[in-house]
């Protein structure tokens, strides 16, 4: 059974290549002038150089060829997801969302924005779309509340070089690759600002504490941010400068200016947060003096000091 693939970016492209091992892909670009392009050059040259395309994998613009794969994995932007799926009628279609954050406007997860969907499910962990692209061992959750669905997925989407690993904590998943973006760009200003290796370490373990604090408050499993969704997609991108979201907290750190086209999934996460927060009567400290940071409320001085200003108490 072919796989269809919305969204020819970097992560989108990496995964096409990464399943033409298995059959046939119809990957979906932004736009005919993409398309053309991808399938003449068989590259990504703009997101992803040097990989090449496999003969199997079909570049189109058009949605309704790649609506006729019943499995779609989407990897657009959190934020623009919902505006991309009204109207689309999904079925009869499983829709595995590869994208990682929380929608500002509603505080929804990518699942949920995916509703409409026959079966909806969430592909996310520690990976990169190069090292993807390139054939190297990555292991990824994929979550899905149907166990037969995910078996079936898990099958499906798992090739000799990318291992799933099945969970229905649908919910843990979503928040352990959403909020680790959070902690990742607090990391990079860290990192930035040149306040050191345990500042990092300091840092990336309380925000650890903050996001299962927020995961069981909505209904998520502690255990499941212990798995790859959770502290394996922390640790990789609260130390690499491949993360998008680290090399922001860099920027801010050392008060660079950062790229404003490329996309940053942790800031509008960050933002979403204050909303969750309130609701639920939460603490969440980093999480929040992340979003005034990306927001331009604090600097990193001034966010450094709050946090070190707090009261003194257990662990």
């Amino acid at each position: 059974m072919s796989v269809g693939i919305i969204g020819a970016g970097a992560f989108g492209t990496a995964l096409a290549v990464a399943l033409a091992e298995k059959g046939p892909v119809t990957l979906r670009a932004r736009s005919d002038q993409q398309a053309v392009e991808m399938a003449d050059t068989r590259q990504n040259t703009r997101r992803l150089p040097g990989v090449e395309l496999p003969g199997n994998i079909a570049v189109t613009s058009k949605l309704e060829t790649v609506l006729t794969c019943r499995t779609l994995l989407f990897a657009v932007p959190t934020q623009r997801l919902r505006r991309f799926v009204i109207g689309l009628d999904l079925s009869d279609h499983t829709a595995v969302a590869c994208c990682k954050g929380i929608e500002v406007t509603t505080g929804d997860g990518p699942t949920s924005i995916l509703s409409e969907a026959r079966h909806a499910a969430v592909l996310t962990g520690p990976s990169f779309a190069d090292d993807i692209a390139r054939g190297l061992p990555t292991a990824l959750t994929l979550a899905c509340a149907d166990n037969t669905v995910a078996e079936a997925l898990q099958t499906q989407l798992s090739t000799s070089k990318l291992r799933l690993y099945r969970t229905a904590d649908v919910t843990g998943a979503e928040l352990g690759g959403a909020l680790k973006n959070v902690i990742a760009i607090g990391c990079g200003a860290v990192m930035g600002a040149g306040l050191g290796d345990s500042a990092r370490a300091a840092l990336l373990t309380r925000g650890f504490a903050e996001m299962q604090r927020v995961a069981v408050a909505l209904g998520a499993q502690a255990e499941t941010l212990m798995g790859l969704s959770g502290l394996g997609d922390l640790t990789l991108t609260c130390t690499s400068d491949k993360s998008r979201n680290y090399r922001l907290g860099l920027a801010l750190g050392a008060g660079r200016e950062f790229d404003a086209a490329v996309t940053v999934e942790g800031a509008g996460t960050a933002r979403a947060l204050r909303g969750v927060a309130a609701r639920h009567g939460l603490d969440l400290p980093i999480c929040a003096t992340v979003a005034d940071l990306v927001d331009d409320k604090v600097d990193v001085p001034g966010a450094m000091a709050r946090l070190m200003a707090r009261p003194l108490k257990e662990e």
